[in-house]
């Protein structure tokens, strides 16, 4: 479990499958997940087994986002974060996050972004992380310029959607460089 002051980011439990269930099958978000089919229970359950795996074999992380309240006790899951395509010998991920729309707009993600950024950069060497993003979500460019992240590049109509093709922007970071 990593804890900051008042999030912490920690593994999925199976107690977290209703909720998994409800967020991975959320039309709204498939756009920025590249999802295309609903998930079953079935399929989430297998997930979450093999989540205990090494993340240098399974090359990914995700942990839940929880906030904490001032005794320290647990308040309510709020998201996930995901680092992916770690590069283990390059010291390189990117990663992912996503904040359950009623807790948005409360500085959530950029908190949990920092307190994962971190740990990826102290416990497993991570020199190097970057981010996609469509090019008019201006919550999130804004986030991720307050970071330190730098946009190295456009990807061209990159993206499908019901009105056409968008931009989606790359954002890098070199943390304590």
């Amino acid at each position: 479990m990593i804890q900051g002051k008042s999030l912490i980011l920690r593994a999925i439990e199976p107690y977290d499958i209703e909720l998994l269930y409800e967020w991975e099958n959320d039309m709204k978000l498939w756009r920025v997940s590249n999802t295309l089919t609903p998930f079953s229970k079935y399929q989430l359950e297998q997930y979450i087994k093999a989540s205990k795996l090494d993340i240098y074999q399974t090359r990914q992380l995700r942990l839940m986002i929880d906030t904490i309240s001032e005794d320290d006790n647990l308040k309510e899951t709020v998201g996930i974060i995901d680092m992916f395509d770690f590069e283990p010998y390059h010291n390189r991920a990117g990663l992912g996050i996503m904040i359950h729309e009623k807790h948005r707009n409360k500085g959530l993600a950029s908190r949990a972004l920092q307190l994962f950024i971190d740990y990826a950069t102290h416990q497993l060497g991570i020199r190097n992380f970057y981010c996609n993003v469509e090019s008019d979500n201006e919550i999130s460019l804004k986030m991720l310029t307050a970071l330190g992240f730098k946009h190295i590049g456009t990807k061209k109509e990159w993206l499908r959607t019901k009105n056409g093709y968008k931009d989606e922007l790359m954002f890098q970071l070199i943390p304590y460089s």
